[in-house]
Order: C-alpha cells, then structure tokens, then sequence
C-alpha cells in the first residue's frame, strides 16, 4: 500500500507495528546506559549454578563515552544568517519551553539510542509562545519518505499505570500527519478510537527528529554505543572475574590433612566458622604432624596469594581500546600517565573528541533551525523566507581558558575584524546577557549625545532656587 493511500487508523498500526520491532534494541541500548545490562561472557552452565551468589560489577563505560560527548553540545542561541543579532525572539520561546533541560535531555537520548523527537504545538493560553516538547524513541516512532528524507508521519503512544499494581490503565496515541494530529484512546474491545482532532493546516508534521549519526541508507541514526558495548561487557565480566577470584584467591589459602571439622577450634576450644577457617583466622588443635604411634599424620600447608595483576592489565587494555574509539583523553578513563601533562598537551588530547562535537553540531543543529521554522510558522501562520537561513549558536566545544579566549577576542576587536556583539557571542554571553549589554551601551550613548557626559557619575547637586538667582 502506498503511504498517501494509508488512513489515520492504517498509519497507526503500520508505525505501531515498526516501533514495536525496534523497541528491543532501543531499550537494550537504554540499559546499558543506565548499567543495567546483563553479565555477558559467561557460560550459562556457571552462571546457573552460582545463581544468587555472583553479583555482576558494572564498569559503565558507555555512561562516560555519552556524557563526555554531550557535555560539549550546548546550545546558546539562534541567529539569522543576514542578521548580525541574534534572533531574541526564538531564544526566549526556546526558554519558555525549557527547552535549556529539555535539549539536554533529547541530546542524550539520541547519542544513546540513535535518536529523540521534538514536537511543535499550538499555545492556548499564550499563541505568540508555541509550545515545543521533547519526546523519547521509546514512545515515538517515525516515517521518514525514502525519495526527500524528510518526516511524512509521526505517532507517539503512552500509558498510564497503577502505581501499586503497576497495571497498565488507559493507553493513548497521537498520529502526527501534514495537516492534522489525531488524539486516540485505546479500549480492550473497540481498539484505537479518535477523541480529538487538532486542524493545524501545516503542510509538514509538527515533528523534528534529533538524530545521531544519520546515514543515506539508515535516516534512524546509528547509537554511540555501538562500537563501546562489547568492550564494556568485557570490561564487566572481567571485573566480576577478579571480584570471585578475590574471593577464593586474593588471601593465602590452607589445605590441612589429617584434620575433621572438630579439630577446628579458637583459642578457648569453641568450633570456628567455615569463614575463619577460609580467611585464616586463629586455630588450635592438639594434632601434630608426626607419624607413628606418637603423632597423628596431620599437617597444615599454605600457598601464596594471588596479585590479580592480570585482571588490572586486562581491564586498562579495554580502557585504552575505548578511549580510543571513543575518541577521548586518556584520563576520562582513569589512565595516567607518568609525567603531569602540559596544557598544550591537554589540548592536543582532547582534539578528536572536540572535532567529534563539532561534527554533532550540523545535524542537531539543522534539526532546531527546523524546530524553529515550525515555531514560526506557528506563531504567524505563515512561513518566514528568513527562517531558511537560520544559524544555531552552539558553546566552544573546546577548553581554552577564559583568559586566553578573553584575551584572543579582544585583539580581534581592536584590530577590527571581529564587532563587539560577536565578540560577546564567542566569549559565552547569552541572548539576554547580550541584550542587555546593548541596552546600557544604547543608554551610555543616549547619555553622552544628550550633552550630560557626568550622568553616570555621582549625585549632582540641586539647581539653586530661581528666586535666589532673581536676587543676585
């Protein structure tokens, strides 16, 4: 069937039916960000007998790999390409969405489970303020048209649970098509029935999808764990290895011949543990080693502890492999290295994992220069040539000192290559922080053209009575 054939009810099963084949490996890569994923590497006949009594550790390498990468992806502003200002009206929408969290939340979502959503509505109670809502891929899933790439349908789904039985109660949904939102509440006999309608007449989708890494063949995205997980698993199982080799060999062990577990006893003839025993607590008995008829044949030997020096080798080697992958300095992962390194040495390591940023910034920014046109398109209800050209201002991915960054801008200023509201951008300033510094150089030059150069400088004193100066 073609999708310009396919009803609302036909659209929500057909995207229903995707979804819930990607679910699995969604929520598989949301696990392992959240360290929860199983132990793998290990054979099922032990892990079946040790049952309760192996405890996985966790190394959450692929949580590192995320937020190292996402920390450099801050948004600051927006700008029109043929505007030297920043477009202020966009920041604060953006602001009245808390879209400062919101984004930051979408952006980790989408390095970890190849993409989030934003959704674009109209604002009852304030239209000059559309609203802007971030969505998960766990309840939202898209269609993207094979010949433009671009979102032809969207349907998110949601429940409400039990808080004490954790039963699901009521199921919703929301088909998001060029035109028109359907609203759907699901019933156990009747199926999907629409509750409501939204008439938006946009000729797109109010939807934006965040994606991380898209390719030609796969519009989806492709996780930022992918290369990570299997080391991490190795990291894990090695780590629980040492743990249970801790256990059994990380002490001296005994071996005792000629002994029963009555001979085992402390200093004041009371039985020990079976942990005493292990951990080569105080013993006492009255059994000696000699042979014949004036000894016992018994004996006590003792070998050496282990180092577990080769689960340490092991485990620095996969730190090493997924630092490099992941393209991230050596100390994000704990290695240090023999001599304190220099700043120029820092910089130099942390060069892939800054251009690895900065290659973020086309995408995800070209999805909120996208948000932002459906945000305006909204409000005025019409869509506006400018927005075409609009530029996402992202924060230095990089690490230089603010003194350094303070110092380099201002010989650019001085120069005259670089204007002074560029220069405020590029030292960080927000959109109000910059507006405001507008207005009090607006209010200085207001204040010297009006002839009162000393306004800003003290009280001044009061005008003397004119009746006095009739007098003199």
């Amino acid at each position: 069937m073609k999708a310009s054939d396919r009803t609302p009810l036909e659209w929500v099963a057909h995207l229903a039916r995707v979804h819930e084949a990607q679910k699995p490996g969604l929520e598989e890569l949301n696990r392992y960000y959240e360290g929860q994923q199983p132990l793998a590497y290990l054979h099922p006949e032990l892990l079946e007998e040790l049952g309760e009594q192996l405890r996985q550790v966790v190394i959450n390498w692929p949580r590192l790999v995320v937020d190292a990468l996402e920390e450099r992806l801050d948004v600051e502003g927006f700008r029109y390409a043929d505007d030297e200002e920043s477009a202020d009206d966009l920041w604060k929408i953006w602001q009245a969405n808390g879209m400062d969290e919101a984004s930051q939340q979408a952006t980790v979502d989408s390095l970890v489970m190849r993409r989030s959503f934003m959704v674009v509505g109209t604002n009852a109670k304030d239209p000059a303020t559309p609203l802007v809502t971030v969505e998960s891929p766990l309840q939202m899933q898209v269609d993207w048209d094979p010949q433009t790439r671009a979102v032809r349908a969207a349907l998110k789904r949601w429940h409400e649970q039990d808080p004490i039985t954790d039963a699901i109660t009521d199921r919703y949904a929301a088909l998001y098509v060029p035109g028109v939102t359907h609203w759907y509440e699901q019933t156990t006999a009747n199926g999907w029935q629409e509750v409501s309608r939204d008439e938006h007449g946009l000729e797109v989708p109010p939807v934006v999808a965040l994606v991380n890494r898209p390719r030609l063949m796969q519009p989806g995205g492709i996780s930022e764990l992918a290369d990570v997980i299997p080391l991490s698993d190795a990291a894990c199982k090695e780590a629980t290895d040492m743990m249970v080799s801790s256990e059994y060999h990380a002490m001296p062990r005994r071996v005792a011949f000629g002994f029963d577990e009555s001979d085992f006893t402390d200093a004041d003839g009371n039985p020990v543990s079976a942990w005493s025993r292990l951990a080569g607590r105080i013993w006492a008995t009255v059994k000696n080693r000699k042979t014949g008829p004036d000894g016992d044949g018994a004996d006590v030997i003792q070998f050496p502890e282990a180092q577990l020096s080769n689960f340490h080798a092991t485990i620095e080697l996969l730190a090493r492999l997924v630092a490099s992958l992941a393209g991230m300095p050596p100390n994000y992962m704990g290695l240090d290295t023999n001599n304190p390194p220099s700043a120029d040495a820092i910089r130099s390591a942390e060069t892939r994992i800054i251009k690895r940023a900065e290659r973020r910034h086309r995408p995800l920014g070209g999805s909120y220069e996208q948000m932002n046109r459906l945000v305006l398109r909204i409000r005025d209800g019409r869509w506006d040539p400018r927005a075409r050209s609009l530029e996402t201002l992202w924060r230095d991915p990089a690490t230089p000192t603010y003194a350094q960054k303070a110092d380099a801008v201002t010989k650019l200023v001085q120069t005259g290559i670089l204007p002074v509201e560029q220069a405020r951008e590029d030292l960080g300033y927000t959109a109000v922080q910059r507006q405001r510094m507008r207005q009090m150089d607006q209010d200085a030059l207001d204040r010297a053209m009006g002839g009162d150069l000393a306004a800003g400088y003290g009280p001044k004193p009061d005008p003397e009575p004119a009746e006095l100066l009739a007098a003199e």
